[in-house]
């Protein structure tokens, strides 16, 4: 080899194949192989929000899950919420136009706390039920077949690959932001009202079940108790009679 040759040769800019490697005068980034963990993924994902600037997982379980075990569970979420959302509207909006003639309870059979409902319904209406599982069916049946992979093999109760856990393509208004950023931050709203729904229908129910009253009846006592406790209290510092509490409000 001349020494011409190997001079050119050592004023070459060397080219290297692997991660890290130079292109002329300029150095890439390492690219890190390292897979992202769980909990990383998890921070990705709409949802985290003060008052927990990090994930909420006080007992530990995204730790120990699988990124597609942690795909499923923002996919059961989703749809709890959204659930919990139309069930806390539909026990409000039920027990206040229970006499409203544009109600489906126009002839007036149907009354008392929501969580009665249902029954009063079958009794009068023989086909509400199997109307209302049909309805269920239809739509679990599209969310099945959008969002859920093949039950064969590994792909056994796992989503697919190429599915947003919720999306089902469902937005008939257009409200959707084309900024990702922004669509971000409307999710995890929608995420945040879902949670609070569920911990509000588990509320409405739970106080149904116990005081057999409807929700905002349940409040008009809650404030009347209230007010008779405070006007004891103004009665008993100016030496006047007390104001007895009624029997209804005693066990409240």
């Amino acid at each position: 080899m001349s020494l011409n040759l190997m001079r050119k040769q050592a004023a070459r800019p060397s080219v290297a194949t692997k991660v890290g490697k130079t292109i002329g005068s300029k150095t890439e980034t390492p690219v890190s192989t390292t897979p992202r963990s769980n909990l990383d993924y998890l921070r990705s994902l709409p949802g985290v929000s003060e008052p927990f600037p990090d994930v909420f997982d006080p007992a530990g379980f995204a730790t120990k899950a699988t990124i597609p075990e942690i795909r499923r569970w923002r996919e059961s979420e989703l749809t709890h919420g959204r659930v919990s959302m139309l069930a806390s509207l539909g026990f409000i909006v039920g027990e206040q136009l229970e006499d409203f003639p544009a109600f489906l309870n126009w002839d007036g059979s149907v009354s008392g706390p929501a969580i009665t409902h249902f029954d009063q319904i079958r009794d009068t209406r023989p086909l509400f039920w199997e109307s209302l599982i049909l309805a269920i069916g239809l739509a679990e049946s599209y969310r099945v077949a959008v969002g859920w992979a093949t039950p064969t093999g590994n792909g056994f109760n796992n989503l697919k690959d190429d599915y947003e856990p919720g999306n089902l393509g469902f937005d008939p208004l257009g409200l959707a932001p084309s900024d990702p950023e922004e669509l971000k931050e409307l999710q995890t709203k929608e995420l945040n009202n879902g949670r609070l729904a569920m911990i509000a229908i588990a509320a409405f129910v739970v106080q149904e079940v116990v005081e057999q009253t409807e929700i905002f009846e349940h409040l008009a006592l809650r404030f009347e108790k209230e007010a008779i406790l405070e006007l004891d209290d103004i009665e008993r510092d100016l030496n006047l009679p007390i104001t007895p509490l009624p029997e209804n409000l005693k066990n409240l």
